[in-house]
C-alpha cells in the first residue's frame, strides 16, 4: 500500500483528484494533522478528514471512486408522472398536432426541465414523427416518372406552378390515419394530407394549359 500511494502521490499520469487524495494518506501517515493537509494541498478540512475515513475503510480502492452521495428525494409525485405520461400519450393540445415542453409544462402546472425529464425516463418525443404514403393510384409509377423526369431533363421555355397551402395555415387532417405515439416508438401520419379544394384547382389549371 505504501508503494501504491507513494506512486499515485508522485505520479505525473494519474488523475488530479486521485494524485489529491494520496498526497492527502502520504501526509497523514507522516503525523500531519487534517487542518495543516488542508493548508498546504489548498482544499477544506472536511474534505481531508473524509478521504482518510474512506482509506480506513475501502484502503487503497476507496480513493479510486468518489464517494457515494445520497440521491435527491423526488419532488413529483408518482400520481403527477404518470398524469404527464397519459396526456402525452393519450391527448393532443388545442390547435396544435403534439405536446411541447412549454404547452405540456403549462398544462400540467410544472416546468419545462421537469417534463424533459419524465419523457426522457419513458422514452417519449411527441416531436418525432414518421410519415408514410400508400398511393392506390393505379398509374402512380407512369406519373411518378413523369414528375421525375421534368426536374432531371426539364424541356426548354417549361413553365412550372406550385399550389400549396397558405403560410401559417396548416391543413391538418390527414389523407390516412397514422399510428399513435408510444414509449420508444414516435407517431406516424401519412406523407399527404386533404387538400381542400386544391385538386380541384390543378384539375382547372389542366383545362387551362390544353
Amino acid at each position: 500500500e505504501q508503494a501504491t500511494i507513494r506512486l499515485w502521490a508522485h505520479g505525473k499520469s494519474f488523475p488530479l483528484r486521485l494524485v489529491q487524495r494520496a498526497q492527502i494518506i502520504q501526509m497523514a501517515a507522516d503525523g500531519i494533522f487534517s487542518h495543516d493537509i488542508a493548508c498546504r494541498l489548498g482544499i477544506s478540512r472536511p474534505t481531508v478528514q473524509l478521504w482518510r475515513q474512506r482509506f480506513l475503510s475501502f484502503r487503497c480502492a476507496g480513493l479510486e471512486k468518489d464517494a457515494p452521495r445520497p440521491g435527491r428525494i423526488p419532488k413529483i409525485s408518482k400520481a403527477k408522472i404518470k398524469a404527464v405520461v397519459e396526456a402525452t400519450l393519450q391527448t393532443t393540445p388545442p390547435h396544435a398536432t403534439h405536446w411541447s415542453t412549454r404547452t405540456m409544462a403549462k398544462a400540467q402546472g410544472l416546468s419545462e426541465a421537469t417534463i424533459r425529464r419524465i419523457w426522457k425516463q419513458h422514452n417519449l418525443k411527441p416531436h418525432l414523427v414518421k410519415t408514410f404514403k400508400l398511393s392506390r393510384d393505379k398509374h402512380f409509377v407512369e406519373k411518378l416518372y413523369d414528375i421525375v423526369g421534368l426536374y432531371l431533363n426539364p424541356p426548354d421555355k417549361s413553365l412550372v406552378l406550385c399550389v400549396d397551402e397558405k403560410s401559417q395555415i396548416q391543413a391538418l387532417d390527414r389523407t390516412q390515419p397514422g399510428l399513435p405515439l408510444k414509449k420508444g416508438r414516435c407517431g406516424t401520419m401519412t406523407h399527404d394530407y386533404k387538400r381542400n379544394g386544391t385538386t380541384t384547382l390543378r384539375k382547372r389549371i389542366n383545362s387551362w394549359c390544353r
